[in-house]
């Protein structure tokens, strides 16, 4: 009696590994026609380009200055992430470098976070990503900054 049940349990695995085949393979076509779209169509996401190349949506910080790490964003509170642009609250850290960079002192300022002009990312279908980021400094600003400062991302 035991080989009967382990004989229709054999069966009832059998019968749903076919089913299961048979799904995927009809569904297939429907993914095909989805990759068969214009880019443009499939373009989905707009991401922010870290300095490693790696994408992010709503960052809670944003390394500024790769080389040597004396600016960076912190405590990114993001009020809007969309397809063209993107709207957060934070802290710019940045070095003062006085006497020099490795001696210097890092000082924290408000800062409002823009980002606009997005392009395709190269080599990264349907991912779009920021092209300029906007600080706006809406108390201090770092020595010799100007109020509002634009700087062009990297792609």
């Amino acid at each position: 009696m035991r080989a009967r049940g382990m004989t229709k349990a054999a069966a009832l695995c059998a019968a749903l590994a076919f089913a299961a085949v048979t799904g995927t393979s009809a569904a297939a076509p429907e993914k095909a026609a989805t990759d068969a779209r214009p880019v443009e169509q499939r373009v989905s996401r707009t991401v922010l380009v870290d300095c490693f190349r790696k994408p992010h949506v709503r960052p809670a910080a944003f390394l500024l200055a790769c080389g040597d790490g004396n600016s960076r964003l912190i405590s990114l509170r993001w009020s809007h992430w969309g397809t063209g642009k993107a709207v957060a609250k934070g802290r710019n850290v940045v070095n003062d470098c006085d006497p020099y960079c490795a001696a210097g002192t890092f000082h924290s300022y408000r800062v409002v976070v823009r980002l606009d002009r997005p392009e395709r990312w190269s080599g990264h279908p349907g991912l779009r990503h920021y092209a300029r980021m906007k600080l706006a400094y809406p108390d201090g600003r770092p020595r010799g900054s100007a109020s509002v400062v634009a700087y062009p991302l990297w792609n």
